[in-house]
């Protein structure tokens, strides 16, 4: 909503200097590109001192905005489904006018607007369908939606399968996307946790929730790394807003980093949780999916305490995979195949 830090938050996230408040409605996005911190990535780093060292990337865009109406325009919720996943930013502050906040009256606005937007798009798929009879599986599963968005409900709150999941991924309903709610506070409240009935209201909509003061996260964020310690200690934070962000997010979106190591390249790798070895090595590359044979994989904390993989293998920590193997969050994986 208007004046509630949104590209702010954007800011503090990215560590980019951007426009805010008036400045910022000016109709184009901002996007930045920001790695994911990752201790386990440091560690094998260290252990390998590799030519080249990756962490695993998230792209935010501060999704353009005109600031003449106070819903969502639709250039705006169409920007949205582009996305994998979505962040409201809760302004927890008067606004110039001195009006006291209202984050969970924003919620439901937002809220409101994407069952809308999904309702109307679901109306005419299921029109369609019932006038042409030719997916009476879809026209089930799209009936089932549009009575639960009736209902006022989110399409993430359906309990829908994966099979049902992928059978809608190209209608990209905005209230099946993930949501991660950021409660912009002043900065005398940075250390707080988030208002009881706030955080009931996204625990019962399955809803991430993070906390921080944007505008003083955006100033950290564009700090040299060791003033950013010093700074964060007196604020009473272990670490900057970026990296709470990307852990909700990554939970959100259900994803984990698999690991991989050499001189060469230490790397983190996001992939699905319960993904199974094939399918992880195939972000690497499509022929190690297609010919894989089996995957080694060592936890990483192994790896780190005996110092070698030969040494891991020698202590019987280094496993043997199948394509059955679902990889876990902090594998070291090291995938064998053959085209």
């Amino acid at each position: 909503m208007p004046a509630c830090g949104k590209s702010t938050v954007f800011g503090a996230l990215t560590g980019m200097a951007v426009d805010t408040g008036y400045a910022a409605a000016s109709g184009k996005a901002n996007v930045g590109v920001v790695k994911v911190p990752d201790p386990r990535v440091d560690a094998l780093a260290a252990l390998y001192s590799p030519k080249k060292t990756t962490y695993a990337e998230t792209t935010f865009s501060d999704l353009a905005s005109t600031g003449a109406t106070k819903g969502i325009d639709r250039a705006t919720l169409n920007a949205m489904r582009d996305v994998d996943a979505l962040c409201q930013v809760l302004r927890a502050f008067p606004n110039e006018l001195g009006e006291a906040p209202e984050p969970i009256a924003e919620m439901l606005d937002l809220e409101t607007e994407t069952i809308l937007a999904d309702l109307e798009i679901v109306e005419q798929r299921v029109a369609r369908l019932r006038k042409d009879r030719s997916d009476p599986r879809e026209l089930a599963l799209q009936e089932r939606i549009q009575a639960h968005l009736e209902g006022e409900q989110s399409v993430r709150t359906l309990g829908l399968s994966l099979a049902e999941e992928k059978m809608i991924s190209g209608y990209a309903f905005l209230t099946a996307k993930p949501l991660l709610l950021v409660l912009n506070v002043t900065e005398d409240a940075i250390a707080n946790p988030a208002p009881a009935e706030l955080s009931a209201a996204a625990a019962e909509r399955g809803l991430g929730l993070v906390v921080l003061s944007a505008q003083v996260e955006m100033d950290i964020a564009q700090m040299p790394a060791e003033d950013q310690r010093e700074f964060l200690e007196s604020l009473g934070l272990d670490e900057p807003a970026s990296h709470r962000f990307i852990r909700s997010a990554y939970a959100l979106l259900e994803l984990i980093s698999m690991l991989t190591t050499g001189e060469d390249e230490c790397r983190a790798w996001p992939v699905r949780r319960n993904v199974a070895a094939p399918q992880a090595a195939g972000k690497i590359h499509s022929d190690i999916e297609r010919g894989f044979i089996r995957a080694e994989v060592i936890w990483w904390e192994d790896l780190i305490a005996l110092g070698s993989e030969a040494k891991c293998r020698d202590a019987g920590k280094l496993r043997v995979e199948g394509k059955d193997y679902v990889i876990q969050d902090g594998d070291v994986v090291n995938f064998r195949f053959n085209v």
